[in-house]
């Protein structure tokens, strides 16, 4: 028997896309230039490297964990890549007696090194027990030190037109930056959904004690999740330092918060066990959406952290809400 649509259900679920979908088409309607290629290209630029942060974070979540560390990772991400990619006639250049670095070189060591810190986390969580919360923020702490160590607390300039053009580049239309996240999407999809390891993240989300009792080593799994999200945070780090053109300790700061949102928003759930690389786009693409929809209203930058930070509270809610009722 088909199941009846149950719309009070569909817009409980989905409220906050629904408003922010009406706050475009009101935005739209009331300014210039919303509805704009130029507008559209930014919000691909700005979402793409965030869509990549949301992807490494969404296996610490639909296994029950999280990563507070994501952000400080992305900024040290930046700040690594900016030492190997800047101009070697560069002034103030950070390593003077680093060789120069090709940008794909530059790119995979960072992803490597962060690597290496999510091999960590996911050492700390999965062996010693310590809660995902409370180990990742302890990473935090300790990325951001080695951050301001290693760069002195100074910011960072001077990059190559070679490192640059990653950002500002484009096949025909298409950035090299949506193609950058074209790329880890189908990557995660086919991951999730096609792969062992992906089953056996779902299962450990589900009931982590009766995944390891149907044999699945839990251990390397959570270890193989969090150096996969490390290798995100720095693949997405580089990005961010080529879009910016520069690099400093501040960078990435609060970006592990909007990536949690966003898995959260797209049906990501805190409570484990559920979760689609789709569902990730639509939750950054709604964080991306209202800050530009409120940019264009003119609305005082302070209001669009409130802002953000009601739409966090109302997605956790939300998703709480839902698990309850399976319950």
């Amino acid at each position: 028997m088909k199941k009846e649509f149950d719309f009070k259900k569909f817009m409980s679920n989905n409220a906050i896309i629904i408003l922010i979908i009406l706050l475009a088409v009101v935005t739209g309607c009331t300014t210039k230039n919303f509805f704009t290629i130029t507008n559209f290209r930014n919000l691909v630029v700005n979402v793409a490297p965030r869509f990549i942060i949301a992807c490494g974070v969404s296996g610490c979540l639909i296994t029950k964990g999280t990563d507070l560390s994501a952000g400080r990772a992305v900024g040290l991400a930046a700040c690594l890549s900016a030492m190997m990619l800047q101009s070697v006639d560069y002034a103030a250049r950070m390593c003077p007696w680093m060789p120069d670095m090709p940008v794909i070189i530059a790119m995979l060591i960072t992803m490597v090194i962060m690597g290496c810190f999510g091999a960590v986390n996911g050492v700390v969580i999965s062996t010693l027990k310590v809660p995902p919360f409370i180990a990742t923020l302890g990473m935090q702490t300790i990325i951001y030190g080695l951050c301001s160590l290693i760069t002195n607390n100074q910011p960072m300039g001077g990059y190559k037109k070679s490192y640059l053009s990653v950002a500002s580049g484009s096949v025909g239309p298409i950035p090299y930056l949506l193609l950058f996240a074209i790329a880890i999407g189908a990557y995660f999809w086919f991951l999730y959904n096609k792969t062992r390891h992906g089953k056996y993240m779902y299962a450990i989300g589900g009931n982590e004690n009766a995944a390891q009792v149907a044999g699945v080593n839990v251990v390397a799994s959570l270890v193989r999740i969090y150096i996969l999200a490390g290798m995100m945070y720095g693949l997405a780090g580089f990005l961010v330092g080529a879009k910016a053109g520069g690099a400093s300790t501040a960078t990435g700061y609060g970006y592990e918060l909007e990536a949690i949102a966003a898995c959260t928003i797209g049906g990501v759930s805190a409570n484990g066990g559920v979760g689609r690389v789709s569902g990730i786009l639509v939750g950054v693409l709604v964080f991306e959406i209202l800050k530009i929809c409120l940019q264009f209203l003119g609305v005082d930058p302070a209001y669009t952290y409130i802002a953000q930070g009601l739409v966090i509270i109302v997605a956790v809610a939300l998703d709480l809400r839902k698990y309850l009722a399976k319950k």
